[in-house]
C-alpha cells in the first residue's frame, strides 16, 4: 500500500497505479483489482475536497490500463495447471498450453524441474501437498521440501499418514505433522485407503494424481462431509481426459493403473476465481461491459458458479467462442442467500461486491 501511488486527476476521476509484482500467491491482476475495489469505497477519506464524488476509476496493474482494454486475457486456472504439471511429470507426452502464471504454479514447475535435493516452495500450499505425494512415488529420489514460516505451521499429517500406509518413507524434520519433510521416493503399494475428506480436498487430489503409477491403482474411501467437492471432481476429470480410468460414486474413488498414455495437448481454461474480480467490478458499475478469455461453458472449475451468482448482482454472462462477455443489465437484488461451501475462494470477492 505504501508503494501504491494515488493521484487526483480531476474532481471526478482517480487514477490508481499498482507495482507490477506483489508476489503473494495470486496474480498481480487479482490482487490489484481487489485493492481497487476497496479503495473506491474508502475514497471518501482521500483529500478530494468537500462534496466531490468519485465517479470514474482508471485502473493500471503492471502497466496495463484496463479502462482502455476491450478484451482481457486471464492466465490459465491455477488449480488445473498444478494438477497437469504433476501428471506431465508422470506422463511426459502431455503438452500444456495457457499455463497459470501465479506463484503457486511457478513454484510447482520449478520444483519438478529442479535437480536439487532441497526444494523451497515458499507459501505455495498446493505445491507442498501435491509434491509430497509425487516425490514419495519417484524412485531413487531423496528430497527435502520446506517453505515459509507460515507454511511450516500448516498441517499435513493426514496426507503423510495416508502415504505411509501405502509404503512411503517420509520424515518430519521439525514438528510432527508439519513441514518441512524429508522424502525418499520408492515404489508404493496399491491399497484401499480411508481418508478424512472434511479437512482438505487437496490431500485427496494429491493421492489421486499419483494413483496411476501404482501397480494396481488406488481405491479411496472418503470419510465425513466432503469439502470442496468440485476440486476432487476436477482431478478425476483430468485423469479421465488423459486416458486414465476413474470410478467415483460419491464416497469411493477408484483409479486404475496406467503405464503409458497417448500424446495429448490440453489448453488450460482461464481461471474463474480471477474472473470473479471483473464480475465484481461490473456489478458495482452503473453500466459496463467487458470481454474475458479463455472460458468454457462446460468448465472443469467449480468456481464457474460465479456466473450464476452474479445474475443476482445484475451481471449477465454470455458465452461466445471461448470468451465470456460480462454486462451490467439490471439492478442488484436486495436479498441474496448463498452457500459457498463448494467454492470458498469466491467468498471475499462477493463480500466486497455486497459492501459496495
Amino acid at each position: 500500500v505504501l508503494s501504491t501511488k494515488v493521484w487526483k486527476v480531476s474532481t471526478t476521476t482517480l487514477l490508481f497505479i499498482v507495482p507490477p509484482y506483489w508476489g503473494c500467491g495470486c496474480s498481480t491482476k487479482a490482487i490489484g483489482e481487489v485493492f481497487f475495489l476497496l479503495l473506491k469505497y474508502f475514497a471518501s477519506s482521500l483529500p478530494a475536497g468537500p462534496g466531490i464524488k468519485i465517479s470514474e476509476i482508471f485502473v493500471s496493474v503492471g502497466g496495463i490500463d484496463y479502462q482502455s482494454q476491450k478484451k482481457i486475457t486471464i492466465s490459465g486456472s491455477k488449480s488445473i495447471s498444478n494438477r497437469l504439471l504433476i501428471l506431465q511429470s508422470i506422463f511426459s507426452n502431455i503438452t500444456i498450453k495457457n499455463l497459470s502464471t501465479c506463484d503457486d504454479t511457478r513454484h510447482m514447475s520449478d520444483a519438478l524441474q529442479s535437480s536439487l535435493n532441497k526444494i523451497n516452495i515458499e507459501h505455495a500450499g498446493t505445491a507442498m501437498r501435491f509434491l509430497t505425494s509425487f516425490f514419495s512415488v519417484k524412485k531413487n529420489s531423496i528430497v527435502e521440501i520446506y517453505g515459509s514460516k507460515r507454511m511450516h505451521k500448516r498441517p499435513i499429517s493426514i496426507l503423510v499418514q495416508s502415504l505411509k500406509e501405502i509404503g512411503a518413507k517420509i520424515k518430519y524434520l521439525e514438528n510432527s505433522g508439519f513441514p518441512p519433510l524429508r522424502i525418499i521416493g520408492q515404489k508404493l503399494q496399491s491399497k484401499k485407503l480411508k481418508i478424512d475428506s472434511s479437512i482438505s480436498s487437496q490431500y485427496i487430489s494429491s493421492l489421486l494424481l499419483i494413483a496411476p503409477k501404482l501397480k494396481n491403482g488406488l481405491e479411496l474411501f472418503l470419510k465425513g462431509n466432503i469439502t470442496s467437492l468440485p476440486y476432487i471432481e476436477m482431478t478425476c476429470n483430468l485423469l479421465k481426459k488423459i486416458g486414465v480410468g476413474v470410478d467415483f460414486d460419491g464416497s469411493k474413488i477408484k483409479v486404475f493403473p496406467k503405464n503409458e498414455i497417448r500424446p495429448v495437448t490440453i489448453d488450460v481454461e482461464s481461471d474463474w476465481s480471477s474472473a470473479s474480480y471483473y464480475y465484481s467490478i461490473i456489478a458495482l458499475a452503473k453500466k459496463g461491459k467487458v470481454v474475458l478469455s479463455t472460458f468454457n461453458n462446460n468448465s472443469l472449475q467449480g468456481d464457474n458458479i460465479i456466473a450464476k451468482i452474479y445474475d443476482d448482482f445484475g451481471v449477465k454472462t454470455t458465452f461466445l467462442n471461448k470468451k465470456i462477455i460480462l454486462e451490467k443489465t439490471s439492478k442488484v437484488k436486495k436479498h441474496i442467500d448463498l452457500d459457498l461451501i463448494k467454492s470458498p475462494d469466491l467468498a471475499q470477492t462477493i463480500v466486497v461486491s455486497c459492501y459496495g
